[in-house]
Order: structure tokens, then sequence, then C-alpha cells
């Protein structure tokens, strides 16, 4: 189905007047609103000359009229290309001319600083819109008075949206997803994840990523369920609103904030079915204490931004600590030989214990290649269809995969390889240490010392020394860390998976005094 046509399919159904949004403040939109509105939205859109394929780049707060222009760009086919509130003018510059908007939509509140930058990247229309439904985009839809017209007829493969990957190892690229991977990844998880019409998602995700915007947004609309749009994440606020949701889907954080509250119990947290979580990995323990507080076990999923979501935990089944499940319906995943690149000989053999592999996936989800980038998408992408994540993996007996790391995290010290996710494991499981990162950096005599970034709990007498003592009886020597470097936080992007890039640069002269 295309996404738009869930909306219409809502409204045809007799379900018009049904909640599709609300917010804590009361506003409240149907989907016979949200079908309207969008088409006033779409109308605008069209009196600034958006046409099917152009590109409408968006760096706003999240409301829910941003939200609104999302679903236009799709009424109208416009790519939609949404841009962190927190990336650099610099930043933005390169996307701006990269994509080659026709419009671009900003705070207003910001367009002092960036209408020169704007203006410089070629872009025809500068438009803004605030979180309270102010700036001149917003003051168009006001006055819209045409019909958008029909819409327009669109395959599977019209591109949707434009979402640029963090770029840790370069410049970001732009995943081109398509309508097809929109509808198709949507679909699967409503049904994986038993999403019905009387379903109501507590939304504190940001509007500017996959998780957010496809996984949660897109999820909804496909099943006709409603959501609450909060502005963002407060551990209280999404506490106090839990009773009025069926659904949380959030990222670690969230429930290592919500952990912190006394009063999350099984009580509070009553009202809902299903905690998802996603973005990065989640602890064990955070898992563990999530269940015993609350009766709860959250269901972990595996996805990027090339592909959305790939596999999930089950939804009837066991939910295993570390692991983020099964393919999802239509997805394939398979493990190749990191050194080799050699392909098993048969595709289906997914292989089971200590194999790590790395993992490459192929199905209706994954993204049609990278903007404007044919030397990128050639090298990402086999000619079967296979693309390259970049994770490395293993399977269990029962094909759970879980994720041991990213292949540019790989450690090669002394001609052996070293997997960071099982020291970060270890070592999160030692008394006191709340969280790890394991890096390579740099070595005289190894190529790369093993390195481990540690953050102790509050109160923690932790030492260095300590950790490596506790680490000796239970790690090969090859493995155990060279230095063990003690941190108050870690850096982490705006999804919360830590930055290992950021530390690996602050670290890259660590072992460069020695002898």
């Amino acid at each position: 189905m295309d996404p738009y046509a869930w909306i219409e399919a809502a409204v045809a159904r007799g379900a018009g007047e049904r909640s599709f949004l609300v917010t804590a403040s009361g506003l409240r939109l149907s989907y016979a609103d949200l079908d309207r509105e969008a088409g006033r939205w779409a109308a605008a859109l069209l009196a600034l000359g958006v046409t099917v394929g152009d590109r409408v780049v968006v760096q706003v707060d999240k409301s829910p009229q941003a939200l609104l222009l999302y679903v236009a760009c799709l009424r109208v086919g416009a790519v939609y290309v949404p841009v962190n509130t927190a990336n650099t003018p610099a930043e933005l510059e390169y996307f701006l001319r990269d994509a080659a908007p026709r419009v671009a939509v900003l705070r207003p509140a910001d367009v002092p600083r960036l209408a020169t930058l704007v203006e410089a990247a070629g872009v025809a229309q500068l438009e803004t819109l605030g979180a309270l439904n102010d700036g001149s985009l917003a003051a168009r839809v006001a006055a819209a008075v045409e019909s958008p017209g029909p819409r327009p007829g669109l395959g599977a493969n019209a591109l949707a949206a434009i979402i640029y990957t963090s770029g840790t190892t370069g410049r970001a690229k732009g995943a081109m997803l398509t309508r097809g991977n929109l509808a198709s990844n949507s679909d699967a998880l409503a049904a994986a994840w038993r999403f019905t019409a009387a379903d109501v998602l507590l939304h504190a995700l940001p509007l500017f990523h996959v998780h957010g915007l496809f996984a949660a947004l897109n999820t909804v609309l496909a099943s006709g369920a409603s959501l609450v749009l909060l502005d963002g994440f407060d551990a209280a606020e999404v506490l106090r609103l839990l009773p009025r949701a069926t659904v949380l889907m959030g990222v670690p954080t969230f429930y290592t904030r919500l952990l912190q509250l006394p009063a999350l119990d099984r009580s509070t947290t009553a009202t809902i079915r299903l905690f998802v979580s996603g973005s990065a990995p989640l602890l064990a323990e955070t898992h563990r204490e999530f269940e015993r507080r609350t009766g709860h076990v959250i269901l972990e999923r595996y996805g990027m931004t090339e592909t959305l979501m790939n596999t999930s935990n089950p939804y009837d089944g066991v939910r295993l600590p570390g692991f983020v499940g099964l393919p999802l319906p239509g997805i394939e995943l398979r493990l190749v030989d990191p050194a080799s690149d050699a392909p098993p000989a048969d595709a289906a053999a997914i292989g089971a214990g200590d194999t790590i592999g790395a993992i490459e996936i192929r199905g209706p989800n994954v993204c049609a290649g990278y903007w404007l980038d044919p030397a990128k998408t050639q090298s990402e992408f086999r000619s079967d269809g296979w693309f390259r994540s970049g994770d490395l993996g293993r399977f269990n007996a029962q094909g759970y995969l879980q994720i041991v790391g990213r292949a540019k995290d790989l450690v090669i010290s002394g001609g052996y390889n070293v997997y960071p996710k099982e020291l970060e494991q270890e070592i999160d499981a030692l008394p006191g240490v709340a969280e790890s990162a394991v890096i390579g950096v740099p070595h005289p005599d190894f190529g790369e010392g093993v390195t481990a970034v540690v953050v102790a709990r509050p109160g923690a007498a932790l030492t260095d020394a300590g950790i490596l003592a506790a680490l000796q009886a239970r790690l090969a020597r090859y493995k155990l860390p060279k230095r063990v470097i003690l941190v108050d936080q870690l850096p982490r992007n705006a999804m919360g998976k830590v930055q290992k890039n950021l530390l690996r640069q602050q670290y890259a002269d660590l072992y460069q005094a020695l002898p």
C-alpha cells in the first residue's frame, strides 16, 4: 500500500473521526482532520512550485505542524529531507547543496543567521515554521483555499525521503528511501507488533530520524492507531502520560531514566502492552531491572537508516536480552566472512554459535542507494541486491541475531581480532560499572591498543587497576585492555548511540609516548 493510502483507507472505512493525534496540551486531530489538513499543507507546497520528486529540506522543532508537513510531502510526492536541529550551519549547508531542494523550511529564529547560507546554496524558496504554528509556511497554509487536486499516482520505487547518515566516517550520505520501503516496513512492523486501531503510541522520539518518523509514526498510520505527541522526552512527563497509552517506543536512555523514578512500577505501566527499544544497544541489566520493576519485557529490534527495521524479538515468545531477534517477514539476513567478503553458498544458512560475520540484508525495506553517489551505492550493494550493513553479528541456535559491533569498530591488536561488544559485556557486568565503550587506538607495538572507556555508577570506587584485575580471569590476554580510562559520561548522538569515533579522536595519541 502507498504510505498516504493509509490515511485515505482510514477515512474510507468510516474511521475518519477516530483520533489520530492528541497533544499533552489538548490539541486533537482525527484521521479526517489529518487528511484535510494535509491537503491544505500540500496546496501550500504546490503554490511554492513543489512537484513530484522535488526535495523539501526541513530543520524545525518537533510539533504537530512539522508532522503535517511530512504527510503533505507524501501527499504531493515530494521528497522529505529532515535535518536534526542540532546540526551546525556548516552541516546544513552541505545538506542543502547536496539535496538541492526546491524549498528549505527553518525555524523563524534561525533565519537571521542562516538565510545567506540558504541563498548561497541556490535554494529557490526559504520558508519558516515554528513550534507554535508560526512562520511563513504556516501563514501560507492558513491562506490556502485551493484543493491540491488528485493525488499523483506514484509507484513503489518513487522516492519518499532522503535521510542523511551520521557521517562518522566522512561526509554524510543521503539514503534514498522509497514509498515502497516505507509502506512495506511499517506494514511488517504493524503485523509483527500486533498494532490495531485501538492502540495509542506515546511518541517522545524526534522526527528527524527513521525511528521516530517511520518506525513510530508510519506504524501508527499503517494500523489506523493513535498517538500522543510529545515535544521530546522527559521521564516524569512520559511516566505521567503512560496511562493514556498502550505502546512506548524509545531508545535505551528512555528506559534508564524511567528506572530512576521511584514511581515506575507495575501500576504505572498497567495500560502498556508493548515497550520497544532500539537505535542503540540496551544493556542486559537495564532489560532485567525494567522487567523486575514493571513486569514488562522490553522488545528490542534492529534497524538502520538505509534499511529501516530488519529484525525484532518476537511479540509472542522469548525476548532475549542482548539479542535483536529474528528477521521480519520478507527480509533476508546473512553473515559474510569479514576477511574474505565471500557470501555463503546457501543464502539461507545463517550459522550459529560463536561464528561472527558481517551482516548483509536484502528485502523491500532496503533503500534505493545513496543520493548522487553511485560509487558509494556500488560499494555498499552487491549486484544481487544484498546490502552491506557495516555491522558485525552472530546468530544463536534459535536464529536470534546479536549485534557485536560495527566493522569499523573491530580492533585488530597484535594480529588478533578483538570484538568490542564482548569486552563491554564483561566490563558492564562488574560491580560499580554503569557502562563502557571499548575502542582501538594506534599503538606502536600492537598496531591498535585495546582501550576501555568506563563510566562508574554514582558513589562507586572504581579504579583502572581494579577493573583490569577483574578482567584477567575472564578474558584471553590479547583481549585485555591496555588502558582503562574512567570518565563521567560517554559522548552520544541524538539517538543515544555512543560516538566511538569521537573517543578514538580524543585518545588517538594515548600510546604514542611509549618507547
